[in-house]
């Protein structure tokens, strides 16, 4: 990325890091399963005839808990119709309109698709069973002015197993902090296209990494889930709280957007046409050789906003596209951490060893999340660095070309194009 930037150093301000979206999700690990929810069940005294009255009871109680909620701060409690009608823009409207600068804007209410359980006969054993299965099931939105995250939501499924989701927005929460620390600033939508102070603001966004998120989402949790109250004798105990999507942004700020007009389609169309599996691969810390499984691909869209190139790896991808005209952003979000490793300690043989395992979805791994995604749109940016050079190769090959002499010891020269060592170079850069 350095390379990147010193190359257009007349024409930028600097670049920024950070958490664009993050998807929270909170699973109540006791009743996700088959098996838990019918442990769970039978702990209660609920017989599994009774599991429907069950949980219309207690999905009632959510509803009742809703409505409380926004009687309570004076705020409407709505229902909308369609799962595809834009819930934020609706929040939007009424935060505009009633002039709403923090708390509870509103809450909405939708049907939408869930995992759930249903309750069937096993013709094998003649008895009844739990199976997971999807349905249509309402769910709650509680929208928020927060004081950190600004307007950020929650959202409620009402029928087992109460999966609950936290969607916050980083830029949002550095623009917050940026007003406290009185450090001046332009944004623009969902972007930054000036910061006073960046590398302060960097700082800044480096900082949210280690926040005690577990801590703050649990209190998030109980303030929509009356059922988490230990008093209400349902022993949920508390959520596992995982990352479901997370979007990690690098945002190159340019002077003007004369300066990144120049430049964005050499940048687009050596995209499309230079960066090949091995390449994109590369940017996501991914190995190409024979156990190498799954889809890759990459496309070009035109939106209203710009043009975007994406490029997938399995179920994870890293993407380019300009923003109010002066902003390229470089984004890469992970939707199955799987895919790589973390070195923590773990148990093997009874023993606590460190040992290299899957990275876990939970937001215990966020650091090596951050440090994969940050990677990922620095090698993005530096392999671009070299769109439009206009250097002549020798240039670059004859310093490298000649034999050196060190504390009396010569160095042979190096041949980068030569076969021999260019097959060294190619192993090389493909493992950095």
């Amino acid at each position: 990325m350095e390379h990147f930037l010193e190359r257009y150093k007349g024409h930028i301000e600097g670049a920024i890091s950070g958490f664009d979206r993050v998807l929270f999700r909170g699973t109540l690990r006791t009743i996700s399963s088959r098996h838990g929810i019918e442990r769970w069940l039978w702990y209660q005294g609920v017989l599994l005839s009774n599991f429907g009255a069950f949980a219309e009871k207690v999905s009632a109680k959510l509803k009742k808990h809703a409505d409380q909620i926004a009687q309570k701060h004076a705020r409407p409690f709505q229902y909308v119709e369609s799962p595809k009608q834009s819930k934020q823009e609706i929040a939007r409207k009424i935060m505009e309109k009633d002039k709403i600068v923090k708390g509870l804007i509103c809450v909405l209410s939708c049907v939408e698709p869930c995992r759930t359980f249903k309750l069937e006969k096993d013709h094998r054993s003649k008895m009844l069973k739990l199976r997971p299965t999807t349905r249509q099931c309402l769910h709650l939105y509680f929208y928020y002015i927060d004081r950190d995250f600004g307007l950020m939501h929650v959202r409620l499924q009402t029928w087992l197993p109460f999966t609950i989701q936290v969607c916050i927005n980083g830029w949002d929460w550095l623009a917050q902090r940026l007003d406290r620390q009185g450090i001046g600033y332009e944004k623009r939508d969902n972007c930054f296209t000036h910061i006073d102070d960046i590398p302060r603001a960097q700082r800044m966004m480096d900082s949210l990494i280690e926040r005690k998120w577990i801590r703050w989402l649990d209190i998030l949790a109980k303030r929509c889930n009356p059922w988490l109250d230990p008093s209400n004798g349902l022993d949920l105990r508390g959520y596992y709280w995982s990352i479901r999507e997370g979007e990690y942004s690098t945002d190159v700020l340019f002077k003007s957007p004369h300066n990144l007009r120049e430049i964005y389609p050499a940048l687009l169309h050596h995209a499309i046409h230079h960066f090949s599996a091995k390449e994109v691969l590369r940017f996501l810390q991914r190995r190409l050789n024979i156990r190498s499984t799954g889809e890759l691909k990459s496309e070009l869209t035109s939106r209203i906003e710009g043009v975007r190139i994406k490029h997938w790896v399995n179920e994870n991808s890293i993407k380019m596209y300009d923003k109010q005209g002066c902003v390229l952003r470089i984004e890469t979000t992970i939707n199955n951490p799987r895919r790589w490793n973390i070195r923590r300690e773990v148990t093997r043989k009874g023993k606590q060893v460190m040992a290299w395992v899957p990275m876990r979805k939970g937001v215990s791994d966020i650091r090596r999340r951050v440090t994969i995604s940050r990677t990922a749109n620095e090698r993005y940016l530096e392999a671009l660095s070299v769109v439009g050079e206009q250097l002549p190769a020798c240039r670059v090959l004859d310093p490298v070309s000649k034999r050196l002499l060190c504390d009396g010891r010569p160095y042979r020269a190096l041949r980068p194009i030569s076969p021999e060592d260019s097959i060294i170079f190619s192993r090389n850069y493909s493992r950095s």
